[in-house]
């Protein structure tokens, strides 16, 4: 699990260096995540090291019991703050073994690599993400179930990745990249373009 945490830390410092580069004007662009701008996603990450239990569940009442609403509210609340306060923020808990109620390591790993990647995909900023890495959150997040809907996206599928060895499931078969792969899985429609094979009109349809 040492190795997770060092994989998350790595991830947390690659995510505020790319912050760190983006103009005024990037801050506020759309990401994947139609209710999200840079700044909340941003925000979100930060959340995952910092909000204590007790506000998150305070934010979870306030928002009728509904988990995503309340990840939306609060994201979007504590990013009207400036990117400089934001990445003071970030900066300062980059290193914090802190995790949100009923949320393993490589799960945090895993949102923390696809938040910053519905960042850097509108702004046409790519990266290549290290293969050990990617693969811990791919066999972590395949089958995240219910708030994400991940489980119910992949089953009956068979999942290769073409730039790593990776596979997983049985029928018909999605082919693309690890990334991509992880992006369509977490239900980021903009990346099942990228991916190939007759499981991918299936993928689609569950969104």
């Amino acid at each position: 699990m040492d190795d997770v945490w060092a994989m998350l830390f790595a991830e947390r410092k690659e995510f505020a260096a790319f912050l760190e580069s983006l103009t005024t004007e990037q801050w506020d662009a759309q990401t994947l995540c139609s209710e999200w701008k840079v700044r909340d996603a941003a925000s979100h990450v930060i959340l995952g090291m910092t909000q204590s239990k007790g506000a998150f569940f305070k934010s979870f009442v306030m928002n009728g019991f509904n988990f995503n609403k309340s990840m939306s509210h609060d994201a979007r609340e504590f990013g009207r703050r400036s990117p400089d306060v934001l990445l003071k923020e970030m900066r300062e808990h980059l290193e914090d073994r802190s995790l949100p109620s009923g949320v393993k390591a490589p799960n945090l790993l895993g949102d923390t690599m696809v938040h910053q990647q519905d960042c850097r995909r509108p702004l046409a900023m790519p990266r290549l993400i290290p293969e050990d890495r990617l693969r811990v959150v791919l066999d972590a997040m395949k089958g995240v179930q219910p708030i994400l809907g991940n489980k119910k996206r992949v089953a009956g599928l068979r999942l290769r990745a073409t730039d790593m060895d990776w596979t997983w499931g049985e029928g018909a078969e999605v082919r693309g990249t690890g990334e991509a792969l992880l992006m369509a899985m977490n239900g980021r429609a903009a990346a099942i373009d990228d991916l190939s094979g007759d499981g991918v009109a299936a993928f689609r349809a569950r969104g």
